[in-house]
């Protein structure tokens, strides 16, 4: 698959050429599956960072390490538009974890509709501290969420100006991850394909 992967890439990069650095899609279209019983939820390592993420904290104090939104603050997110807002000017959300009831009320309705919950999979932290925080930032740039959208998986796995091999790398970590767990394997895959922002998808032949 990785030499259909590179072949694949080499025809992308031939296309029209765009003044900014498009994104580099995996599209992994399923069969046979029931998106509603069997929901892949996913986070999964990249071996190469796609894009440092926006992220903001739900934290008891102010903290000058990330953006922080404290218990006190809460309330100007009453409005719905403000919440919006929030959600499309940050990527991710961590919080404390003995604040997590509150956040949950507070900023459920909205983050959990979205994907952007703070989960125990990535982004609850019990303690507050420099090692931690930059910890859980270091593992959230260095991961990419993986959910099924219907009957098919989509999500960003690098940039046009990276290596081929890296993106390669970053395209079968996730293919991999997703075979693994899906209900038959293999045989739940109808195809796989690769696309630029501005392109249309090409088809991964695979042997």
């Amino acid at each position: 698959m990785e030499k259909e992967l590179a072949r694949i890439l080499s025809e992308l990069r031939t296309e029209k050429e765009r003044k900014f650095d498009q994104t580099v899609d995996l599209l992994i279209n399923l069969k046979k599956f029931d998106a509603k019983k069997s929901q892949i939820n996913l986070v999964v390592n990249v071996p190469f960072r796609i894009k440092d993420k926006k992220i903001c904290a739900f934290l008891e104090t102010k903290n000058s390490e990330i953006t922080t939104i404290t218990p006190e603050q809460f309330k100007n997110y009453s409005d719905k538009k403000e919440l919006k807002k929030l959600i499309r000017n940050f990527d991710f959300f961590i919080s404390q974890a003995s604040l997590m009831p509150k956040v949950a009320t507070a900023f459920g309705r909205v983050l959990g509709p979205a994907g952007k919950m703070p989960s125990p999979q990535l982004g609850i932290i019990s303690e507050v501290n420099k090692k931690e925080l930059e910890k859980v930032i270091e593992k959230i740039n260095n991961s990419t969420k993986v959910k099924t959208k219907e009957s098919n998986v989509k999500l960003a796995v690098g940039k046009q100006s990276m290596k081929d091999e890296e993106l390669i790398e970053n395209i079968m970590t996730v293919y991999n991850a997703v075979l693994k767990v899906l209900p038959r394997g293999i045989e739940n895959i109808k195809n796989v394909e690769v696309k630029f922002t501005m392109t249309k998808p090409l088809k991964v032949v695979m042997k």
